[in-house]
């Protein structure tokens, strides 16, 4: 079995409708894929109507959380979505975007780049917008030559000249949350230090024994050696490893399946997660 765990659609930064989303992931020889948007299940009903005969979708998201100033996310899996303490925090996160991102172009504008809200606006689609929204605005004005250079210190970085800080929610607070929501959490990228700061591995252990289920060790931001000490990591404190692809459609590089995660792995994620349920395709009906 061929499983991706992190992947995005147009509900949030991708560049794939959510109906788009599964029909390349099973044209990419997938098995599973879930769909993890940045704390939005709005891609939800769209996906499961079009999941094609022989995928399997895994309803998910990408919860944005702070850690002693530290950025992270949190990705959540076959959670309730419904479950009104998770949507409450859900939306807090989600209806700060926009102020945050009209305060960034104000900062980029005042940097002498002629952004604006309209054009970041039609850029993201009616999806949450985000900083890939503002970095493709400045990769279409010729100011970067591609969304990950406009994530630098020089512009939408951590710390950066044109960032603003959002509301992002408290990672044990989220794990929590998911939990009662029946769903399963493990830690994203939890060593992409190319993205700007980490927290410590004494966090990750923290974070374990608030009941962390595990952490995503596979990914296009972690090198060789990064994955080796994550699994090391991951065997001392009991949890889960995770690979995906973190699909954005054409906003990154990375591809559908560039990495998965062992069926095994899976297997124990369906266990754990009483929240939701993975729908199987029916070709391009919602699953039974």
């Amino acid at each position: 079995m061929r499983i991706d765990l992190h992947t995005h659609s147009t509900a949030s930064d991708g560049t794939d409708t959510p109906a788009e989303l599964v029909r390349n992931a099973a044209a990419a020889g997938l098995d599973v894929v879930a769909l993890t948007d940045h704390d939005t299940t709005r891609g939800y009903a769209e996906a499961i109507a079009a999941v094609p005969e022989g995928l399997t979708l895994v309803t998910g998201a990408e919860l944005s959380c702070r850690l002693d100033g530290v950025g992270l996310h949190m990705l959540a899996y076959l959670f309730d979505p419904e479950e009104p303490e998770l949507l409450r925090e859900r939306e807090l996160v989600r209806d700060d975007r926009v102020p945050r991102a009209h305060a960034m172009i104000r900062k980029l504008q005042e940097l002498g780049v002629p952004v604006t809200w309209e054009q970041v606006a039609r850029i993201a689609g009616g999806g949450s917008v985000g900083r890939p929204h503002i970095a493709t605005a400045l990769v279409e004005l010729g100011v970067v030559p591609s969304v990950s250079d406009a994530f630098t210190p020089e512009w939408l970085a951590d710390g950066g000249r044109a960032y603003v800080e959002k509301h992002e929610s408290d990672p044990f607070e989220v794990i929590r949350l998911v939990k009662a929501a029946g769903g399963v959490a493990v830690f994203a990228h939890p060593a992409a230090a190319k993205r700007g700061q980490v927290v410590p591995e004494s966090a990750i252990a923290e974070l374990a024994a608030a009941g962390l289920d595990g952490i995503e060790v596979d990914h296009m931001d972690h090198e060789p050696a990064t994955r080796a000490r994550l699994r090391g990591l991951a065997a001392e404190l009991g949890l889960l490893t995770t690979g995906s692809s973190d699909y954005h459609g054409s906003r990154k590089t990375c591809v559908l399946g560039e990495f998965t995660t062992d069926p095994e792995i899976y297997g124990e994620i369906t266990r754990r997660a009483t929240g939701a349920f993975p729908v199987p395709g029916a070709g391009g009906t919602v699953g039974v």
